[in-house]
């Protein structure tokens, strides 16, 4: 099994897939280790003095001005997890929360937390064991980081609340620990809070949703491609000397792979035959442009994605040298912030949403198109064996459209809003953790859309009698009929073909289909 080693750097984006959605082992590096020790020097050395310092001897959020004494500083760390542990609703997925606790182990990993290096091993531990914290739907504003979420969380290794074993089954979180092995954590000064003040949540479904669009956005050029093919289109639109005067780098790759998939193809070009058009429809022809603008997008999001898994997310975070009334100079400080703002990771979280619902909807345009007997170019109402006995797609459009409503629904900004919380003192917040859960929605339903142009087009393409498809879409075709998306016909139950289109591309088969003819697209 692959092992992803934290250290006091950050992670890549392939380490949270690994551990996410593969379960990957976690181990902690040396350098890790001696930095968590380190920081935690720090802490300690701050907590013996008699001044309050945020988050080890005082209270928090609007309770800060109260300083704690040494004796209740354990059990103030409980009870902010505890409390803190308030989340409602449906459970969230378990590659979710690992990729949470994933996060939130590399962040204290950098030594800026003050967490000691046996909280950071149970961290790891926990998720090496394949435990999963029970994490509600409901609970995060995306300030002072993912709170709640983290909480349930931090509750695990504190061997409370409820956890998912290795084998799905839900059970306290006690118990699992015992069966494993793992002693539950006893937590000490600003532990708690290290442990739940990040964007971690928000954080990892932006990696995994960046990662999903990667293949979603390739599927997409190829069912482009093969809808463009199904209408007699021209392919002179993807000519790259076009693309180049508009230096859109996504818009390049989109036309360029839609060029890959319709080489050697023999329906292209007849768009001047027995109903002569000078041009293409927009959801056609400007394929290129509006895929390449959610391209572009990806590529912007992936930067501040980047940016956030090098990042150190806490407050107060320690920080070495400077002045500090315990060590002087060069020692060490702790000091307040505001890096917990999710705005960074949410604004992108959003932004996608919008190039999904954007993506989606030329999609079900050029699905229309295919099945609207006045715009298709020859091709039978609704693609149907025998029009008015038979109804074809009909309502395999109707369930598009309706995703491609929703999808719209959640292009809407979580980002745009906030709602104050503690008592005015976290009085603007980012929303960022229901920007990631409605962009999570806008993926999956993204899938559906373009497996229902791929259902339209496939078949579409086979109705044209004569003609010979390209190569790499002969290939997606049969592919796609192997795998029990079937072909033209008289009227069948069809939500188990749609079914089938769906899993062929989100498995990513579509992509992997045409690639056997184009090599890898872009």
């Amino acid at each position: 099994m692959h092992t992803v080693v934290v250290g006091t750097s950050g992670v890549t984006a392939s380490d949270v897939l690994a551990v996410a959605r593969a379960g990957a082992r976690v181990e902690l590096s040396e350098e890790a280790v001696a930095a968590l020790a380190a920081a935690r020097g720090i802490v300690d050395a701050l907590a013996a003095k008699p001044d309050p310092v945020y988050g080890v001897s005082t209270g928090f959020g609007a309770l800060a001005t109260r300083h704690i004494s040494p004796d209740l500083r354990a059990q103030l760390q409980r009870n902010i997890v505890r409390s803190h542990a308030a989340g409602m609703g449906p459970r969230v997925e378990r590659e979710v929360v690992r990729a949470l606790m994933f996060l939130r182990l590399k962040t204290v990993c950098s030594g800026h937390t003050g967490v000691r290096p046996e909280v950071a091993q149970t961290m790891a531990d926990v998720l090496n064991a394949g435990i999963t914290p029970v994490v509600h739907e409901y609970g995060s504003l995306g300030c002072s980081g993912d709170l709640a979420p983290l909480s349930h969380c931090a509750l695990t290794l504190m061997g409370e609340g409820d956890a998912e074993g290795p084998d799905g089954t839900v059970r306290p979180a006690g118990e699992l620990l015992a069966e494993h092995g793992i002693a539950p954590v006893e937590l000490r000064e600003k532990e708690g809070l290290a442990l739940l003040n990040g964007t971690d949540g928000m954080l990892g479904m932006l990696v995994m949703a960046l990662a999903d669009l990667d293949t979603l956005y390739k599927s997409a050029d190829v069912t482009a491609a093969l809808t463009l093919e199904a209408l007699l289109g021209t392919d002179r639109v993807l000519a790259p000397e076009l693309h180049a005067i508009r230096p859109h780098p996504g818009q390049a790759a989109s036309a360029a792979n839609m060029a890959a998939v319709l080489e050697g193809s023999g329906l292209t070009g007849h768009h001047q035959d027995d109903a002569p058009r000078v041009q293409d429809a927009y959801s056609v022809r400007c394929a290129p442009q509006v895929a390449g603008a959610g391209r572009d997008t990806i590529a912007h999001a992936r930067l501040v994605a980047e940016r956030e898994l090098a990042a150190a997310v806490d407050n107060p975070v320690v920080l070495p040298g400077g002045t500090s009334r315990a060590f002087g100079t060069g020692g060490g400080r702790v000091e307040s912030n505001g890096n917990f703002h999710g705005a960074p990771v949410a604004y992108v979280l959003d932004f996608l949403a919008v190039a999904v619902a954007d993506l989606g909807s030329i999609a079900e345009r050029r699905t229309d198109r295919l099945l609207d007997k006045n715009r298709s170019h020859g091709l039978p109402p609704f693609l149907a064996d025998d029009a008015g006995v038979d109804s074809g797609l009909m309502i395999a459009q109707y369930t598009q459209a309706a995703l491609v409503s929703e999808l719209k629904r959640l292009a809407v900004p979580a980002s745009a809003d906030s709602i104050p919380s503690s008592a005015m003192q976290e009085d603007h917040v980012s929303m960022g953790w229901s920007a990631a859960r409605k962009l999570r929605t806008a993926v999956d339903n993204l899938t559906r859309v373009i497996a229902v142009e791929l259902y339209a087009a496939t078949r579409a393409i086979q109705l044209r009698e004569g003609l010979t498809p390209a190569p790499a879409s002969r290939a997606v075709i049969d592919a796609a009929r192997a795998a029990g998306v079937e072909g033209p016909g008289p009227d069948r139950f069809l939500a188990p073909d749609l079914a089938a289109a769906d899993a062929f591309v989100r498995a990513g088969s579509l992509v992997a289909a045409a690639e056997t003819v184009t090599g890898p697209l872009r």
